[in-house]
C-alpha cells in the first residue's frame, strides 16, 4: 500500500523558503511531486502538514494542500485497483499534473505566448497585469481555487489599491480569462472549474463616450501653418481620415507596391483582412509629398526607415509603438496651432470618420470600410457616433415646427357615436 503525504523538502532556495512536495512512499522506495509553493520552514507544521497561521496566506495555501492530497490519494487507490504492482514512480506519474497546471504557471506561458506570436503591444500591457495578480495572490494557486468571489475581490483591491477605474481593473480579469483559456485548452484545466461565462463571472465594460473632429475641425487641420515635424504628424492624421480610419501600425507598414491605379491595397494588421480601397485626392496629394527615391524599405512613411530589417514583428512593434507616442506628442502642438480643443490623438482620426460617416453611409458599406468581420462589431461601434434618431425625438417634443422635427404620430380615428 503508498503512502502519500505533503512534506516540505531540505533544499532551502535562494529566497530562504522550502518547497511543498506530495511524497510517494511504495515498497520502501520514494518519489516527489512538486506543488509550485514553497514556504519559510517557521510557517510549516511537519505534523498535521499544514501551513501555520503566521503565513499571510495560510487559509488559501492550507485549501490548496488539502485538495491536492485528496487528489493524489484518489489517484494511487485508482491506480493500485486496477493493477497488482505499481511502483512509485508510476504512482508519481499518474499523480503529477500537466506542466502550467498552476495560474502562474500558465500565466507565464500565456505571456510567452504572447511574444511568440509577435504581439508586442499586448505583451508590453499584460506583463504588468500578471504581475499585479502575482503581486495580490503572493503564492502560486491552483485554478480550482479561484472562484467568483475571488475574482470580484481581486477586482476591488485593483481598483482600491491602484486608484484603477473600472474599465482598468475589467482590463485585468480579462488577462486572468485569457489564462483560463489558455489552460483549459492545453488541457491542465477542467472546463469546470472556469469562472467566466454565463452564470458566473461576466466581463462587462462600462460605456465610454467616443469623439471625433467635426467637419471645421478638419479644414482647420488641412490649412494651418506648421513646421516639418507638426506638419508631417498632421498629414499622417489626416491620411487615416482619408482613408476611413485607417490605423496608424498599418499606414507606417504601407508599400508603394499596396498602390497601383490609385487603389489601396493592404493587409489589415489587426485581424488580417484584405480589402481594396480608392484612394481619395487629398490622400494621394499627402502620399507624394512623402514620395523619395529609393525609400528603405520601399515604405511610403518614413518612420521605420531606420530599422535594419522588418523581419522581426517585434522590433517592428516596439518601433512603431514609440513613433505613435512620438506623433500623438506633436498632435498635440497641431491642436494648439489649429485651434482645436478637443484631444488630438491618431485613433481620434477613426473615430472622426465615423462621425462625420454616422448616418450619410449605409451600415453594410462602413463594415467594409471598417473590415469588421461581424455587422453587429460595426453597429455597435457607429452608435457612439449617431444622435439623430435622438436629436429628432427631442425637437418633435420642445421645437414641433423644427424642420427637423418627427412628424407628429397619427391619432386614431373616432369612432362613430351611436345612434
Amino acid at each position: 500500500m503508498a503512502t502519500v503525504k505533503i512534506v516540505m523538502r531540505k533544499n532551502q532556495k535562494a529566497d530562504g523558503t522550502f518547497p511543498l512536495v506530495i511524497r510517494i512512499t511504495k515498497d520502501k522506495k520514494t518519489s516527489y511531486i512538486g506543488l509550485e509553493h514553497s514556504i519559510h520552514e517557521k510557517d510549516w507544521d511537519a505534523k498535521t502538514q499544514r501551513v501555520k497561521r503566521s503565513h499571510l496566506n495560510a487559509t488559501r495555501l492550507n485549501n490548496f494542500i488539502i485538495k491536492r492530497l485528496s487528489e493524489a490519494t484518489n489517484s494511487a487507490l485508482e491506480l493500485e485497483t486496477n493493477k497488482a504492482h505499481v511502483s512509485s514512480a508510476a504512482l508519481r506519474q499518474k499523480i503529477k499534473p500537466k506542466a502550467g497546471s498552476t495560474l502562474f504557471a500558465q500565466a507565464d506561458l500565456y505571456l510567452s505566448q504572447l511574444l511568440s506570436d509577435g504581439k508586442k503591444n499586448r505583451y508590453s500591457a499584460d506583463k504588468s497585469r500578471v504581475k499585479h495578480l502575482k503581486d495580490y495572490f503572493k503564492n502560486d494557486i491552483a485554478f480550482q481555487d479561484i472562484s467568483i468571489n475571488t475574482l470580484e475581490r481581486y477586482k476591488a483591491h485593483l481598483k482600491t489599491f491602484y486608484k484603477m477605474n473600472e474599465r482598468s481593473a475589467l482590463n485585468h480579469i480579462v488577462v486572468v480569462r485569457s489564462v483560463f483559456s489558455q489552460a483549459i485548452k492545453d488541457g491542465v484545466c477542467d472546463e469546470k472549474y472556469n469562472p467566466f461565462g454565463k452564470n458566473k463571472f461576466l466581463i462587462k465594460f462600462p460605456d465610454t463616450k467616443k469623439t471625433g473632429l467635426s467637419a471645421d475641425d478638419i479644414a482647420k487641420l488641412e490649412t494651418v501653418e506648421l513646421n516639418d515635424r507638426q506638419s508631417a504628424a498632421r498629414d499622417i492624421f489626416l491620411f487615416s481620415y482619408y482613408t476611413a480610419g485607417m490605423r496608424i501600425s498599418d499606414i507606417f507598414r504601407l508599400n508603394w507596391n499596396d498602390i497601383h491605379d490609385g487603389r489601396l491595397n493592404y493587409i489589415m494588421g489587426k485581424n488580417n483582412k484584405t480589402g481594396s480601397l480608392k484612394l481619395p485626392e487629398k490622400a494621394m496629394q499627402i502620399i507624394d509629398g512623402f514620395r523619395e527615391n529609393n525609400p528603405a524599405h520601399n515604405l511610403v512613411f518614413p518612420d521605420l526607415k531606420s530599422m535594419h530589417s522588418l523581419d522581426n514583428p517585434t522590433e517592428v512593434q516596439t518601433r512603431i509603438k514609440t513613433r505613435v507616442r512620438n506623433v500623438d506628442t506633436l498632435l498635440k502642438l497641431v491642436a494648439k496651432e489649429a485651434g482645436i480643443t478637443k484631444t488630438l490623438t491618431m485613433h481620434i482620426a477613426r473615430h472622426t470618420f465615423a462621425q462625420l460617416a454616422s448616418d450619410k453611409i449605409p451600415i453594410q458599406v462602413l463594415q467594409k470600410l471598417y473590415r469588421h468581420s461581424s455587422l453587429i462589431t460595426t453597429a455597435g461601434y457607429q452608435s457612439n457616433f449617431s444622435n439623430k434618431d435622438t436629436d429628432d425625438a427631442l425637437d418633435a417634443v420642445l421645437n414641433p415646427t423644427s424642420p427637423n422635427s418627427a412628424p407628429p404620430a397619427s391619432s386614431p380615428p373616432t369612432p362613430p357615436s351611436k345612434p
